[in-house]
């Protein structure tokens, strides 16, 4: 009883204002039907999305992300819009490389199409869960330790120099990760497929299939991802209200992404470095400010959309010069 108390105790230590319950609730409502929609409505049948289907959910999306900023910006006022967009588009940006290990994941396990986004709707289910298990500690932790704050930058410069450094040459096949090897252990696994289904009886025993292997393993590789993602929100705002609605929009369109973007995300050659350079700009935010450099929310803004938007720009103009040369 006294580790419970203690545990409620830290985690409503928060001395940040939290938003209206109303604005809490407009969220909910909004994610409830987006889920809602993309179950019984944008995908009700196991088929191989059509890639015109998916460029009109993929927008549907992305303009409820953006009418719902717009709302943060009404209600929260400007600074809290611009940290709102700032977080969303670095979300996004960073949820790339959550497309390419779940292409990665349904290739090694031979999941085809039509069952794929049944394991994707499933997946960002959990992901939702999970962000917001994480999102509650980052904040926690924030709140209880601040100076853990210089900790989220120092790992971010890390991890963008890393990325930055790493070549193409250096990345493993899926089935070489411990996460990988970690579900094959824990589980009796079928490689058969049996339809839509994620668990069989096989000679007595309750085994998982290739669907249930691929979506426990896209689950795990989010966690992973998280320890990113999360600490770089952070370092954008510690307004808890803005760092989970823009998180959440983020991944909610990840499966219309996936889906449009799996097959040429290779191709984005200079994407990966944008995403790099944000990630050290923002892990170097709050070191600019003993050097008498104060970064304000529209100018994180503008570097975040001016570095995704020129990494985009230059890969397609790299791609098109060979053509161009003919």
């Amino acid at each position: 009883m006294e580790t419970l108390n203690s545990l409620l105790s830290f985690f409503s230590s928060s001395h940040q204002a939290l938003s209206p319950f109303w604005l809490w609730t407009c969220f909910g409502i909004t994610v409830v039907l987006l889920l809602a929609a993309d179950l019984f409505w944008f995908n009700r049948k196991n088929e191989e999305p059509h890639f015109w289907h998916t460029l009109w959910i993929c927008i549907a999306y992305i303009a409820v992300a953006v009418l719902f900023g717009a709302f943060v910006w009404i209600e929260d006022g400007a600074e809290k819009g611009m940290d709102y967009f700032t977080g969303y588009l670095l979300e996004k940006s960073l949820s790339m490389d959550n497309i390419f290990v779940m292409s990665m994941v349904f290739a090694a396990l031979g999941v085809p199409g039509k069952y794929q986004h049944r394991v994707l709707f499933w997946g960002i289910l959990g992901a939702l869960v999970m962000r917001g298990v994480l999102i509650g500690i980052g904040d926690a932790l924030v709140v209880r330790f601040n100076w853990i704050l210089y900790i989220f930058s120092a790992f971010l410069i890390y991890t963008g120099i890393k990325m930055l450094c790493m070549k193409e040459d250096e990345e493993r096949d899926i089935r070489d990760t411990k996460v990988y090897q970690l579900v094959s252990k824990m589980f009796h696994v079928t490689h058969e497929l049996h339809g839509e289904h994620f668990f069989v009886k096989e000679n007595g025993k309750h085994c998982i299939t290739p669907l249930f292997f691929a979506l426990v393993t896209i689950e795990l590789m989010d966690v992973v991802f998280a320890l990113d993602s999360i600490p770089a929100i952070f370092l954008v705002t510690t307004d808890i209200y803005v760092v989970y609605t823009s998180n959440i929009f983020a991944i909610l369109g990840l499966r219309a992404l996936y889906f449009l973007l799996a097959a040429i995300i290779k191709k984005f050659a200079y994407l990966k470095p944008a995403i790099s350079i944000i990630l050290i700009f923002i892990g170097c935010k709050i070191f600019l400010k003993y050097f008498g450099i104060e970064v304000h929310e529209w100018q994180s803004l503008a570097v975040t959309l001016g570095l995704l938007t020129g990494g985009i720009l230059l890969s397609v103009f790299k791609k098109a010069q060979p053509d161009a040369a003919k």
